[in-house]
C-alpha cells in the first residue's frame, strides 16, 4: 500500500510537489559520455513530475572517478548523486558509505535489472547502486572495408584475425586506421581494455596468494601484440586516445574496426553523428582459443553517498532516470537505438528493440562475461577489467601510465613490466596482503 501512495504522490501531484518546501535542488556528478549527456536533456521531465532542480557536474571518466572517491572518502558532502560502476559500489556500500536503494518502489521493479548488473551493484544482497546502462565490450567494425580487404568477419574471431584484417583495411594514404584502441592512461579507460585484453591471453593481475604476475609470459604477449598490432595500423599518437577519441574517429570513417563499449554501438550507427552509420557490423570480442574472450563487464551506475541531506529526492531522481518509463521517453523522442542499453531484462524481451541491429550482440556480449571466473589460471579476485579490491585504482592507474609510456615509444615492454610488477607488489606488501 505504500508503494502505491507514494508512487501516486510523486507521479500526480505534480502541482503540489512544485510549490511544496520539500523541493530540492540535486547536484548529479557524472560522466561526459553520450548516454549520460542525453540524460541531461530530459531533466526537465523529472523537474516537472517532483518539482526537484537539478545541477548537473559533468567531468572526463579519469576525471570523475578522482572527484567522487576524493569526496566520499572524505565525507566531502559535494553530490547529492554519483556515477559510479561496478568496481566502487561494491567496496563503498561496505564501507557505509552509500545509501543502500532499497526504497525503490514496487512498480519500479528491481527483479527486471539483468542479473550481472545487479550482483555487481550489491554487497551483501545489497544493492547500492542503480544501472543507468549496463555493458560489456565487442567490435565494431566497418562491414565494406572488410568486404574491400575480402574478409569476413566472424562472430566470435580470434586475435590474429583481427591483427591479419587490421593491417589489410589500413590506408594510410586515406587516414584509415584498420583498428582503433584505447591506450589513454587511467585504469577504466586504457588500463580496462588491456587487462581485459590479457585475460584472453592467459595472464592474470595476481596469483592466488596476490603477488604480480606482470613477469609472466602471458603478460609479455598481450602487450607485444598490442603494440605491434597498433604499430602496423592503429592510429598516430593511440597512447593518449580513450573511449570518446576513438568514438569520435570511428564516426569520422577513420578506423575498420573498434573493440570498446557495448553502448557506443548506438553512437556509430547514428546518422546524425556517424558518416559510416549504415556500415556498422558486429561481433564478439576477439580470443586466443583459450577459454576467455577480451571482453568486459560494466555499469554506469546512480548511487547515493551517504553524506547526503537529501537521500529521498535523490532515491526519487535515481527511480526516474533508471525506470522502464525513461526507456519509453527516449525510445518515443529518439527511437529504440538510442534507449540506454544493457540494464533490463523487459529491454531484450522487447519486440521492437530485438529489431535494433546491436540488440542481440549486445546481450551475447553481456551474458558471456564472468566476473567470478575471468582468467585462464585461478585468480582471487573478482571482477574481469579490474580486480575488486580498494588498492586497485590507484596500482592500476600507474601501471596504466607504465603502459602508455610503451605505447608513446618511451621505454620498452620489458621496462613496463618490470615496473608494474615491482609496484604491485611493493603496494599489496604495503596494504598487507
Amino acid at each position: 500500500m505504500h508503494y502505491k501512495v507514494s508512487a501516486l504522490l510523486s507521479a500526480c501531484a505534480v502541482a503540489a510537489l512544485s510549490t511544496a518546501a520539500t523541493a530540492e535542488t540535486l547536484t548529479i556528478a557524472t560522466v561526459n559520455n553520450g548516454d549520460m549527456i542525453r540524460m541531461q536533456g530530459y531533466t526537465d521531465d523529472f523537474t516537472a513530475k517532483t518539482g526537484h532542480e537539478v545541477e548537473w557536474v559533468t567531468l572526463e571518466e579519469n576525471v570523475l572517478r578522482q572527484r567522487v572517491t576524493t569526496d566520499i572518502s572524505t565525507k566531502g558532502g559535494a553530490f547529492d548523486i554519483m556515477t559510479i560502476g561496478m568496481y566502487e559500489t561494491p567496496i563503498w556500500g561496505a564501507n557505509g558509505w552509500l545509501v543502500p536503494l532499497d526504497g525503490l518502489s514496487e512498480e519500479y521493479d528491481v527483479g527486471d535489472i539483468l542479473p550481472a548488473m545487479a550482483g555487481g551493484l550489491s554487497h551483501d544482497g545489497k544493492l547500492f547502486a542503480a544501472p543507468f546502462y549496463g555493458e560489456s565490450s565487442m567490435i565494431m567494425y566497418r562491414a565494406d572495408l572488410m568486404e574491400a580487404a575480402g574478409l569476413e568477419m566472424p562472430d566470435a574471431p580470434t586475435w590474429e584475425f583481427i591483427r591479419e584484417a587490421a593491417a589489410a583495411m589500413t590506408d594510410r594514404d586515406n587516414e584509415i586506421n584498420g583498428i582503433c584502441l584505447r591506450g589513454k592512461a587511467g585504469w577504466g579507460e586504457g588500463g580496462a581494455f588491456i587487462t581485459a585484453m590479457s585475460n584472453s591471453f592467459g595472464a592474470r593481475w595476481f596469483d592466488e596468494n596476490w603477488k604480480a604476475q606482470f613477469d609472466t609470459q602471458p603478460w609479455k604477449d598481450t602487450l607485444e601484440f598490442y603494440v605491434g598490432m597498433m604499430n602496423e595500423s592503429g592510429p598516430p599518437g593511440y597512447a593518449t586516445n580513450g573511449f570518446n577519441e576513438n568514438l569520435s574517429m570511428f564516426q569520422q570513417g577513420k578506423c575498420g574496426m573498434w573493440i570498446d563499449a557495448t553502448v557506443a554501438a548506438s553512437f556509430v550507427t547514428n546518422p546524425d553523428d556517424s558518416t559510416v552509420a549504415d556500415k556498422v557490423g558486429f561481433a564478439l570480442a576477439p580470443d586466443n582459443g583459450l577459454g576467455k574472450r577480451s571482453n568486459w563487464l560494466w555499469a554506469w551506475a546512480l548511487a547515493i553517498p551517504a553524506g547526503t541531506a537529501k537521500a529521498d529526492a535523490a532515491l526519487e531522481f535515481i527511480e526516474w532516470a533508471t525506470s522502464k518509463d525513461y526507456i519509453d521517453l527516449v525510445a518515443a523522442n529518439e527511437g529504440w537505438a538510442n534507449v540506454p542499453p544493457g540494464a533490463r531484462t523487459s529491454l531484450y524481451e522487447n519486440p521492437e528493440y530485438q529489431k535494433v541491429p546491436f540488440a542481440k550482440m549486445t546481450l551475447e556480449s553481456i551474458l558471456s562475461a564472468d566476473p567470478n571466473n575471468s582468467t585462464v589460471e585461478p585468480s582471487p579476485y573478482v571482477g574481469i577489467q579490474f580486480a575488486a579490491i580498494p588498492e586497485f585504482a590507484g596500482i592500476a592507474t600507474e601501471v596504466s601510465q607504465e603502459f602508455s609510456a610503451v605505447y608513446a615509444g618511451q621505454q620498452t615492454v620489458e621496462e613496463a613490466l618490470e615496473k608494474a610488477q615491482a609496484l604491485t607488489n611493493d603496494a599489496m606488501e604495503a596494504a598487507g596482503y
